[in-house]
């Protein structure tokens, strides 16, 4: 934050401000996951810039991208399909599932594996896709 201050970055700043203050919420609760708390806050960053995007206020709408981009950069990098792919057949063998009711069992060992790495509708959506077929 200090090196985004000292270059003028005001919008930096502000949104890693309030990355912050929600950590220190989040350490104050009691909760030592800091990935948690930065998918929570890139995943509202994206739900807000959907909003305003619906509701015709298309600058705003890039303001919030550019922050859930910003917050991004702190994230661990996202598995790509093929890993992705891989550790959902893995889990399907794992728990012998075989449609869609047992997508629940196939989700929690998918994302105890993946570590952060995987949005979760992303991988529910792979996890769906691969159970029907």
């Amino acid at each position: 934050m200090t090196s985004a201050m000292k270059a003028g970055e005001k919008d930096r700043v502000g949104a890693l401000r309030l990355v912050l203050s929600e950590l220190q919420k989040a350490e104050k609760d009691g909760s030592a996951d800091e990935l948690a708390v930065l998918r929570r806050e890139r995943k509202r960053r994206l739900e807000a810039a959907e909003q305003f995007r619906g509701g015709g206020r298309p600058e705003l709408a890039d303001q919030e991208e550019a922050e859930a981009r910003l917050i991004e950069g702190y994230l661990p990098a996202e598995l790509d399909d093929s890993e992705l792919d891989a550790m959902i057949a893995a889990a399907i063998a794992e728990t012998g599932a075989t449609d869609a009711r047992d997508m629940g069992q196939v989700m929690k060992t998918v994302m105890a594996r993946a570590g952060g790495r995987a949005d979760g509708k992303r991988a529910s959506a792979r996890v769906r896709e691969a159970l029907q077929s």
